[in-house]
């Protein structure tokens, strides 16, 4: 089996909570940790790649199988023969991050904290912290739990760091593309607490749905949220801009496209005037 860049699939390795993926973004190995085995999550993305999705939660967590999992495949990756059987290019052939990421909102587990611990503790007995990054990707709409903030904390203890979704700035848009209830001006005050607990990067993602393309609406919404973090005095990382690569498994998949790499280095060059870091992946 060869990795590639458009395959993301949460089974590639036949483990349950791990699973190897070569990202286009960070160029190299990065070692996903799927904490929805049950395909459930919190949002519904027009643009998602997990087959079947539900709406829920993640199920509980069988820490014996995950510590089993992580320290066997840390070890095949580091001292096996890992790169030559999935015909890693020699580029590719190093840990540019652990992730926790998966088939759904990672932080819906309810011991969320004790495994971002334990994670970490591994991670770092097997040497590959704090040379390779510590990243969750979330959602964010579960930061202002106390448990999630726990895990939070303990990511930053491990060097991590979030990298919080908001690919829209407008209701209809959220409504649209993440199939969110939650509410712009909450999801502002969970980053802002997110930023405040552990370093934290931006993440959005542009599609073209039917032809639509970057509305102007979107784009002006945009930059009044990015005036209002300033105000605020919310420290982002970065802002990571990009568009999909992979074809998405939801019912609007027909209708949804890459957008235009014009079109994100444009709005990337209008945001670094605001005096934000904007990393861009087409």
């Amino acid at each position: 089996m060869k990795l590639t860049t458009t395959d993301h699939r949460s089974d590639s390795a036949g483990l349950t909570y791990i699973y190897p993926v070569i990202s286009r973004r960070m160029g190299g190995l990065s070692i996903g940790i799927n904490f929805n085995t049950n395909n459930a999550c919190n949002w519904r993305c027009i643009y998602c790649q997990v087959p079947d999705l539900k709406i829920g939660a993640a199920p509980k967590m069988d820490f014996e199988l995950l510590e089993q999992e992580l320290r066997t495949f840390l070890n095949d990756v580091k001292e096996g023969d890992f790169y030559d059987r999935y015909d890693v290019s020699a580029d590719k052939r190093i840990i540019k991050d652990i992730a926790i990421a998966g088939n759904g909102e990672p932080t819906s587990l309810k011991d969320f904290a004790a495994a971002v611990e334990l994670i970490g503790k591994i991670a770092t007995e097997a040497g590959i912290f704090p040379d390779s990054p510590y990243v969750l990707i979330t959602n964010g709409s579960l930061i202002h739990q106390t448990n999630v903030q726990a895990g939070l904390r303990a990511l930053k203890t491990y060097g991590g760091e979030v990298w919080f979704k908001f690919d829209s700035a407008t209701e209809e848009g959220r409504a649209l593309t993440n199939h969110a209830s939650q509410s712009s001006k909450t999801s502002l005050n969970n980053l802002l607490l997110s930023a405040s607990l552990c370093p934290t990067k931006l993440q959005i993602c542009l599609v073209d749905y039917d032809e639509q393309g970057f509305s102007n609406k979107e784009r002006l919404a945009f930059i009044d949220l990015f005036k209002t973090l300033k105000q605020l005095d919310c420290q982002l990382e970065d802002i990571l801009l990009y568009t999909i690569a992979r074809p998405s498994l939801q019912p609007e998949a027909i209708k949804i496209r890459p957008l235009d790499t014009a079109i994100l280095n444009d709005f990337a060059a209008e945001i670094r005037l605001l005096d934000y870091k904007v990393s861009v992946t087409a």
